[in-house]
């Protein structure tokens, strides 16, 4: 951990920062030394600058009071306060989430700045490729954090992410970099979601990019982005902050300090849209046989790794290379950390590529559970229709061969993008024999309702084939769920357990229940 931080509140709330912070107006004369910031009043301790969030469900304008109570000195909000109190400073500011982040930045001092730092943005494969570049640039003998939607680092072996937030507050965002930072780390690889990318909630505005990686876009978060145009733009600021990325020197193991450049997958079809948006130079990579920087050549995939060969355009050169990520799809998470890694370095590609033997899969992407049953168990994170197309077809193309079965189990997330549940019915009717819905976090949503709209487009896929209670179910209960798709399968067979992954939490509208996917699993089957 990074030591304790106090700070004056005219030390880093500077002019400079007042107007990235949008401040309109300032109450009170007193210079506060503050040694937190919070935007949850709960947390509030004395000396704490509290930024009041309009929320959802609640607004923390309300808690105001609270937090002052338990020695907040600081109070950043939007909206007019009536009453103020003498000894506090009150700053009003046009949007208090915007601002949160410029001001974060400041207090911790602007640690991207003494980082190399790589953001990698997405549908799929983001946690996968954040945790392999980081594994990379450690095998290198680089010291690097990272943090992600599973885990993340300080510097030091990889912590379990407790939350469902892929990219947590901006006020966690800059703790985080700065903990590296003052931990000695060179690189930091930062998971970054289209939400967080975002000008609503500018998670991500104040962080000194020097490598933009996109893995994919597809259908996803339209519930908050309004449109897939406006997704696909949210996720392009993250190459947009290339062009502005302050000027880095002295950064401790780093050697020399790369120009910006971005990572792109050719194979997919906004490509030259992120290509276009940066005056960067841009690296690209593809596993379909499209002209990159970095391509896929032939690959073959078993249960427990891939074997492929990629041709590397600027050394004129083909290689070998194995690893052991369940999954074909993986070799773009794969070309992706290496071309990363390498112009984070300035190692060449084939230099880096004999490390890959010794990466290692995250938890919770295409995890085998094996208690000693005749049929497979794979646990995925999977639950967009891009990624189930992704996962099903390679496994059906298996099953096919063998004469095996697939069970799949998954449902989709409440108040989050209602579109694309029946679009997961209708493609996991197309691939598998079985399919249980289930809970995913329903959040304030009826349960029943959800796997009721999922339902939907299964029928609508093969309405004949599907028949509900004989081989389609609809369990809200995950773990009694879990227990029905296990009870189905026989020798051979593929269970496929979706949607949660690494999680260990279900959310419900009024508590959230602790949950472990593997946990549940095995235990069933030791049954």
């Amino acid at each position: 951990m990074s030591r304790p931080i106090e700070r004056r509140l005219s030390a880093f709330f500077t002019g400079e920062t007042a107007a990235r912070a949008g401040l309109t107006e300032r109450s009170g004369d007193a210079d506060p030394l503050i040694t937190a910031l919070e935007y949850d009043s709960r947390k509030v301790k004395p000396g704490t600058l509290f930024c009041a969030l309009p929320g959802l469900h609640t607004d923390g304008h309300t808690f105001i009071d609270d937090a002052i109570n338990k020695g907040a000195a600081t109070v950043v909000h939007e909206a007019e306060i009536g009453e103020k109190k003498s000894g506090i400073v009150y700053l009003k500011v046009q949007n208090s989430r915007f601002a949160m982040s410029p001001i974060a930045a400041a207090f911790y001092g602007f640690p991207s700045r003494r980082l190399v730092v790589a953001g990698v943005t997405g549908t799929e494969g983001k946690s996968t490729t954040v945790y392999l570049i980081w594994q990379l640039l450690r095998l290198m003998g680089k010291k690097a954090g990272f943090f992600s939607t599973v885990q993340h680092s300080d510097g030091g072996e990889a912590q379990w992410n407790p939350e469902h937030q892929t990219t947590p507050e901006a006020t966690a965002v800059q703790r985080m970099l700065c903990e590296m930072a003052d931990n000695g780390c060179a690189y930091a690889v930062v998971e970054s979601s289209s939400h967080g990318l975002s000008p609503r909630t500018n998670r991500l505005g104040d962080v000194e990019f020097d490598a933009a990686v996109l893995t994919n876009v597809t259908h996803e978060h339209l519930e908050f982005h309004g449109s897939w145009e406006q997704y696909r733009n949210d996720k392009a600021n993250l190459f947009r902050a290339l062009d502005t990325r302050y000027a880095k020197t002295g950064i401790n193991g780093a050697g020399l300090i790369p120009e910006p450049f971005g990572v792109i997958n050719a194979d997919d079809k906004s490509a030259a849209y992120f290509t276009g948006v940066t005056k960067r130079k841009t690296l690209s990579f593809s596993v379909n046989g499209k002209d990159a920087d970095l391509m896929v050549k032939a690959i073959e995939s078993g249960a427990f790794g891939n074997w492929y060969n990629i041709f590397i355009n600027a050394e004129n050169a083909a290689i070998n290379i194995r690893d052991r990520l369940p999954g074909a799809f993986n070799a773009g998470n794969v070309l992706a950390a290496l071309l990363t890694v390498s112009g984070l370095t300035g190692v060449p590609v084939r230099k880096i590529a004999p490390l890959c033997p010794r990466l290692l899969p995250v938890r919770g992407r295409m995890t085998a559970i094996n208690k000693g049953q005749p049929f497979e168990v794979l646990v995925d994170y999977a639950h967009t229709p891009s990624s189930f197309q992704t996962i099903f077809p390679p496994l059906r193309k298996r099953q096919n061969l063998s004469g095996g079965r697939i069970i799949s189990l998954f449902g989709s997330a409440g108040e989050r993008d209602t579109q694309k549940r029946a679009e997961q019915g209708k493609i996991a009717a197309a691939y598998s024999d079985y399919i249980v819905l289930t809970d995913e976090d329903p959040r304030g949503e009826v349960p029943r309702d959800i796997l009721d709209e999922i339902a939907r487009g299964v029928y609508a896929e093969n309405p004949a084939l599907f028949k509900q209670d004989e081989n389609l179910f609809l369990i809200p209960d995950r773990p009694a769920a879990i227990r029905k798709a296990l009870s189905l399968a026989r020798a051979g067979d593929i269970v496929l357990l979706l949607g949660k992954g690494h999680e260990n939490t279900i959310i419900y509208k009024d508590y959230v229940m602790p949950f472990d996917e593997f946990a549940e699993a095995e235990k069933t089957l030791g049954e």
